[in-house]
């Protein structure tokens, strides 16, 4: 925990996109860093959807990871995959505010989000690292697109309505043909997103490796498999199927048969900052609703 009540001097805001909701939390939080003399910039595509943020200066990603201390993540869990993807490669930690449905990465509700704003300001706060994914696809050996995830890179059949085959290959060792949906490879983040609606395990966030969950597989003994931190996996579709990569269900790229999709862990890391308190475990008791209370029929 930080005692430091001066680190955060500069601070970012960037909102899920057109949504009233997130305009308001937005000013609001604006005005209370103001009070706290605090710099406020806004991602400018944020300020351009809903009209500008009192006293902030609209800047571009690129802009914020030069000169914020801290970047506010104010919408869903999608909102903070986007802010980690293109934060990802600078040191700007990222402190998310709820105003989504789940939640497992904006953890603070809007209700108590100046108060505990305002903790972290004053250096009473939890630092949390949480490792990304780089991905590329080989064609002919040759890259020909790259991208980053911190939660999942998901080889799927896409819009085509049957399997597609592929060829799984784990650190140059062959480890099954398999004809599926597609297949998951996810870090401990996205263990409790898409991978976990697959029957995936959850991995907590300080494990370094990855987990490979298969999609509706045309066999019954496929299971997923957890793999070290240093695994690389190469995925390679058989022809003549094509293939659709999603990055955290934000970038896309179609690939084709004889194209190979390796992902390894990236030497990139998106640091998240926590409230006083925070516990992982709690999180996923609130979320999963483990230990509710059961409904009478």
């Amino acid at each position: 925990m930080s005692n430091s009540a001066s680190e955060f001097r500069t601070v970012a805001l960037v909102g899920k996109y057109q949504s009233a909701e997130v305009a308001e939390a937005l000013g609001r939080l604006s005005a209370y860093l103001q009070t706290r003399g605090v710099s406020v910039l806004v991602d400018e595509d944020t300020a351009r959807v809903v009209g500008g943020v009192g006293g902030a200066r609209a800047v571009t990603f690129e802009q914020i990871a030069e000169r914020a201390d801290l970047a506010v993540v104010v919408g869903g869990d999608g909102t903070m995959l986007t802010a980690a993807r293109r934060l990802g490669s600078y040191t700007v930690p990222l402190l998310g505010i709820n105003q989504g449905r789940l939640g497992f990465l904006t953890d603070v509700g809007r209700g108590e989000m100046i108060d505990r704003v305002g903790e972290i300001l004053d250096g009473k706060y939890l630092r949390e690292r949480r490792v990304l994914l780089e991905a590329e696809v080989l064609r002919d050996g040759v890259p020909v697109f790259s991208s980053v995830a911190l939660n999942d890179v998901v080889v799927s059949r896409g819009e085509v309505g049957r399997m597609i085959e592929f060829e799984l290959t784990v650190d140059g060792e062959y480890i099954y043909s398999q004809r599926s949906d597609g297949i998951i490879v996810a870090t401990p983040t996205g263990s409790t997103a898409y991978a976990l609606s697959a029957n995936g395990p959850i991995l907590h966030p300080r494990l370094a490796g990855m987990v490979l969950v298969p999609l509706s597989p045309h066999g019954l003994t496929y299971r997923p498999i957890a793999l070290s931190h240093d695994s690389v996996v190469d995925i390679m579709v058989v022809a003549p199927h094509d293939a659709r990569i999603h990055f955290d269900g934000q970038t896309l790229f179609d690939a084709h048969g004889g194209d190979c999709v390796r992902v390894r862990r990236s030497f990139q890391s998106v640091t998240l900052l926590h409230p006083p308190g925070y516990s992982y475990f709690a999180v996923l008791r609130e979320k999963l609703h483990w230990s509710a209370t059961p409904r009478l029929s």
